[in-house]
């Protein structure tokens, strides 16, 4: 039995700096074409950000997975030959057009969840194509899974952990209906995480159990793992291409731990409840299993609250104003918090994410205990970290 790959969300090159030492792949969007627009990786510098990821040892797969219209068919023809130029191991598609441009370019592609495959029929048709693995619906049970693994030969991707789409398979177009956004290309405005009221025609108010009756929790499949694992899946894929490295250091720090730990037999019910622990940390909408036992019911929705429930939360401190390499130490303006020696703190940039302990604060050559709101303070860094890049506070959040 293999080791089924961990695929992790990049919104920007600091992602990857978060998830380099856990991922064996990442995936990642440009602004054209994608499934989410505001991507942090620009098109000019998908060549230099391939690079990187490959200088890492992992591997690079680009998302071209949008709803594409006749203008957009010569967009996709050049993404897909930058793509090639710039060495991506694989692009992730569903369109027809793209299928055919990537073969035509002789890009290795992956069918996304977007194809909404969810039979093994369907996986053997984009097999039949020349897609090298199928990005499974959401929506499909762990007992469809195994019946489907095992009437295929491709390899089979799945989701394990992040977000859930209120629509199948994030087929969504109440955004562009609301907003004229379109969810489809990759600008959902989240109306389901609104509040929304129920009525009558006469203008009753219906109970509908809460505001937020279309906000779907977050898949977490970490206390599963084994049984992803024997399910045959070849793939985990995390969820999370708009979230902060945080966030993508967390995760695919637990799953590669839960992975690993699965392999050489050391797995347990503490290790999981520690990694669970620490998932409840970063940005999360509460926590369900999504479809993997069923259609999830009323366990699914977050029905209180539509945004961040996590334990922790990041309070901007200030910001990096110089770097001094030799002595890997940076002053920082405390423009908006004070600091404390021996608080947890958060460096993150473009380029830039470091987790560390404050270890020592300086002021004019001296060591003090705290620096105060609108000073500079000078701190030892255990990493380099670069001109703006914003410092955080790491606190627990009050309930």
């Amino acid at each position: 039995m293999k080791k089924p790959e961990l695929m992790c969300p990049i919104r920007d090159w600091a992602s990857l700096e978060a998830c380099k030492k856990y991922a064996d792949a990442v995936y990642f969007g440009v602004s054209e074409l994608s499934m989410r627009a505001a991507s942090g990786i620009k098109t000019s510098e998908l060549g230099a950000f391939v690079k990187k990821v490959h200088s890492y040892g992992l591997k690079a797969y680009l998302t071209v997975n949008s709803v594409v219209y006749n203008p957009d068919i010569k967009k996709a023809e050049n993404l897909v030959k930058k793509a090639k130029k710039a060495g991506v191991d694989v692009i992730i598609v569903w369109d027809p057009a793209v299928i055919l441009i990537a073969k035509k370019n002789k890009v290795p592609f992956i069918i996304s969840t977007q194809a909404n495959v969810s039979n093994w029929q369907s996986a053997e048709f984009y097999k039949s194509l020349g897609a090298k693995r199928v990005v499974l619906a959401r929506e499909m049970t762990l007992n469809q899974i195994k019946e489907l693994k095992k009437k295929t030969k491709i390899e089979i991707e799945a989701f394990v952990h992040g977000a859930m789409c209120m629509a199948v398979s994030g087929r969504c177009i109440l955004s562009a209906y609301l907003y004229d956004k379109s969810s489809n290309c990759g600008s959902c405005a989240q109306p389901c995480r609104k509040e929304w009221t129920l009525s009558d025609n006469e203008g009753n108010k219906i109970s509908n159990e809460g505001q937020y009756f279309m906000s779907a929790k977050d898949l977490n499949m970490i206390e599963f793992v084994p049984e992803l694992i024997k399910a045959g899946i070849d793939a985990f894929k995390i969820e999370g291409r708009r979230r902060d490295p945080k966030y993508i250091e967390v995760t695919s720090r637990c799953y590669r731990e839960a992975i690993d730990s699965y392999f050489d037999k050391t797995i347990s019910d503490k290790k999981i409840e520690g990694w669970q622990e620490e998932l409840s940390t970063v940005y999360n909408r509460g926590f369900s299993t999504g479809f993997y036992f069923g259609t999830p019911g009323k366990e699914g929705i977050s029905y209180d609250k539509a945004d961040n429930v996590s334990s922790v939360r990041k309070m901007l401190v200030g910001y990096v104003t110089h770097y001094y390499p030799k002595v890997k130490a940076g002053s920082v303006t405390l423009n908006h918090l004070n600091l404390k020696v021996g608080e947890r703190i958060i460096v993150e940039g473009e380029h830039t994410f470091i987790e560390q302990d404050v270890k020592s604060i300086q002021i004019g050559n001296k060591d003090v205990k705290m620096g105060k709101k609108g000073e500079e303070v000078a701190i030892v860094f255990n990493d380099i970290v670069r001109k703006n890049d914003k410092v955080f506070l790491i606190a627990k959040r009050k309930v």
